[in-house]
């Protein structure tokens, strides 16, 4: 028996939009939502938009970055779950498996920038859209994309008012305070990999952190919702917040091994800040535990996309690190900024760095999700203020804070030395492009940087 996909009404009405306004052309986009054991459920679709160089083709890498950039937009809980085509009914054939290349392609590069991995238990199941441009049949179908040969299982797609309207939501503030030695040896250019393998013993500490919601520790297989009240003309539930505490364990287990490393170093990286994390989790029966790693993995994934913005950037930059010595220097990552999704009960996100505009977090999130939001809308406060409540915990009074004062802070002290790599190429107006394709979304970033030179 086939996947189910519950989808918002919404989305029918954005489709439909598509197939009327798009003339012949072929047009891809992703589809944003959720998986469950029984059932997925999809909140969103999104038009991959179209580059300057129109072309019949598909351009299988387009739609691969666009589904990258998408990714760091979701909060815990959401992932792109698969893509649609609308194409002509001559190319049915074609199409089928035009869309099995990108579903592979798109769960691919997303699940490279990941610091976790899916369960063997989990659904790997990702979906397939085809519609008609003439007929405007839909037709549904699944992939397992564990398995490099799976073929097409054909899936269930229904339509729901309010699907997403109830959802529980879990929040959480987190304290980083991370330092990763730099080996002596390392090559030009993988600082950043240095610190996504830095990262993995911190990943393991966060997957093993105990948690309390709303004040209680709480069964891992009790049903999440249990006891929580219903509208009484909808029978739907009432959208639940969860203030979640992590606990961080001790650092080594008792039935965990540790092996001494002694190993040279160049330097120090320091990753340092508060993160405010949200998840959020369907109203069909989940478990506590699902809701919880839902969460874990956004902090997961907050704090790795952060690290990963500001390496983009130096490689754009990067004729401010070419210069050898020792030197410390500080970089202000981006904070995190959340806007309500229309039409459901949860939120989406962007990265703002220091020199950037409400007006920039606008046009990403049309670009890349095809969204109008209005400025007010933009909640860039959330993280400022998960810093000022912490703040008694740490040596910064509240009267610290300023107005423009950034979370996130990566400080760098080592002997660097950065050049450009040969796949990034710049063009005359400053902008990089991967090869010779177009880049959807590369933020700049205004560094706040103290060099002490030898």
């Amino acid at each position: 028996m086939g996947r189910t996909y519950f989808v918002e009404d919404s989305v029918e009405q954005y489709l439909q939009n598509i197939l009327d306004t798009s003339g012949k052309a072929c047009v891809t986009g992703l589809l944003i939502g959720q998986c469950s054991p029984q059932r997925d459920f999809v909140l969103l679709a999104v038009r991959t938009s179209p580059k300057e160089t129109q072309s019949d083709e598909v351009d299988e890498e387009w739609v691969v970055e666009h589904a990258t950039q998408v990714s760091r937009m979701l909060p815990g809980g959401l992932a792109v779950l698969g893509v649609f085509l609308r194409a002509a009914p001559e190319l049915s054939i074609q199409a089928q498996n035009i869309l099995r290349r990108l579903v592979f392609a798109v769960e691919k590069s997303i699940t490279k920038a990941r610091l976790w991995k899916l369960a063997n238990d989990e659904v790997h199941d990702r979906v397939a859209l085809n519609i008609c441009s003439e007929t405007k049949k839909v037709l549904c179908r699944s992939f397992d994309v564990k398995d490099p040969k799976s073929s097409a299982k054909p899936a269930d797609w229904k339509y729901q008012t309010g699907l997403s309207a109830s959802w529980p939501v879990l929040e959480c503030n987190v304290e980083v305070d991370l330092q990763v030695p730099v080996p002596a040896d390392f090559a030009n250019r993988e600082l950043d990999k240095c610190i996504e393998n830095g990262l993995k013993e911190w990943v393991r500490l966060i997957q093993q952190c105990s948690c309390i919601l709303n004040g209680k520790v709480m069964d891992l297989d009790k049903d999440l919702l249990d006891g929580t009240k219903k509208k009484a003309s909808s029978q739907q539930f009432v959208q639940q917040p969860f203030v979640v505490q992590l606990l961080r364990p001790s650092k080594f287990k008792t039935d965990d091994r540790s092996t001494a490393l002694v190993q040279k170093s160049s330097g120090t990286v320091v990753l340092k800040g508060v993160v405010h994390c949200k998840a959020y989790i369907h109203t069909n029966k989940p478990k506590v535990k699902d809701a919880i790693q839902a969460l874990k993995r956004d902090v997961l994934n907050t704090v790795a996309i952060r690290s990963q913005m500001l390496f983009e950037d130096f490689y754009l930059d990067p004729e401010g690190y070419t210069e050898k010595g020792a030197r410390t220097e500080e970089y202000p990552l981006p904070k995190r900024v959340f806007v309500p999704l229309a039409g459901t009960g949860v939120m989406i996100c962007d990265y703002m760095f220091k020199d950037e505009a409400p007006k920039d977090i606008q046009f990403r999130i049309k670009e890349l999700l095809d969204l109008d939001v209005k400025e007010d809308q933009l909640d860039m406060l959330l993280e400022i203020d998960s810093a000022i409540k912490l703040a008694p915990k740490t040596s910064h009074p509240q009267s610290m804070f300023p107005d423009d004062y950034n979370p996130m802070q990566l400080k760098v002290e080592m002997l660097i030395h950065i050049s450009l790599p040969a796949a990034f190429q710049m063009e005359p107006c400053g902008r990089a492009v991967m090869g010779v394709k177009q880049f959807l979304y590369i933020p700049t970033v205004l560094m706040s940087i103290l060099c002490i030179f030898d």
